[in-house]
């Protein structure tokens, strides 16, 4: 069975993680000499301005699978399983079809997930956006999942473009994109980011405050 066990979730950096927003948060792990950024995965449910998610990924598989019936026991698992605050982050790049829309995200708010994303397309914007769900994919589509792949793992490392996924890792997200942060490394990035947010501030106020451009960068 899969392990969803996220007592060792470090929430204090996550809380710190939470002021900043993606762009800082992968300038610092670029710094730390990681990778993060989620290529392609956008955000097309809700999220008010100035808003971010973060929490630890419960990840979910698809293969290819031309049987019927909306065949969704792993994803459905994987949702009703998810810790609140945790982070849904689906590939479904394996075929067509958006294995993510309304009911999926009622049932992983209902569950107090904090956002899903989907290596794949997603439907049911507007019934989403309305649900005020943050959920993210690679574009809108219309069509299902059943008889084109279904949900075959959870809980297993997932690769989304350069970056590998781990259950537990550390999801961040915001209007700008996505970015996932290796577990073992999050306090890391945590306190680069608070460095960097702190200089960057400093920087915004001498801006503001008249001086040229040239003269405050770089921060």
């Amino acid at each position: 069975m899969p392990d969803f066990n996220y007592s060792d979730t470090d929430w204090r950096s996550i809380e710190r993680l939470k002021k900043w927003y993606s762009g800082d948060v992968h300038d610092s792990m670029e710094h730390l000499g990681l990778w993060g950024y989620l290529e392609g995965v956008s955000l097309l449910g809700a999220l008010d301005p100035g808003d971010v998610v973060c929490g630890p990924a419960v990840t979910v598989l698809f293969e290819p699978s031309d049987r019927k019936g909306e065949p969704q026991d792993v994803y459905h698992n994987a949702i009703d399983n998810t810790p609140e605050g945790g982070i849904l982050v689906c590939d479904a790049s394996c075929a067509d079809g958006s294995c993510s829309g309304e009911l999926m995200s009622t049932g992983a708010k209902t569950r107090g997930a904090a956002a899903t994303i989907v290596n794949g397309t997603v439907r049911d914007l507007a019934q989403v956006r309305a649900l005020g769900y943050p959920l993210f994919g690679t574009s809108a589509s219309p069509v299902g999942v059943t008889g084109k792949k279904e949900p075959k793992k959870s809980q297993v490392p997932i690769k989304i473009g350069k970056v590998t996924v781990r259950p537990g890792d550390i999801i961040f997200g915001d209007i700008d994109g996505v970015v996932a942060i290796p577990k073992e490394r999050l306090r890391d990035v945590a306190d680069s980011a608070d460095e960097l947010g702190k200089n960057e501030a400093a920087a915004r106020d001498r801006i503001l405050a008249g001086e040229k451009l040239q003269s405050v960068w770089p921060a």
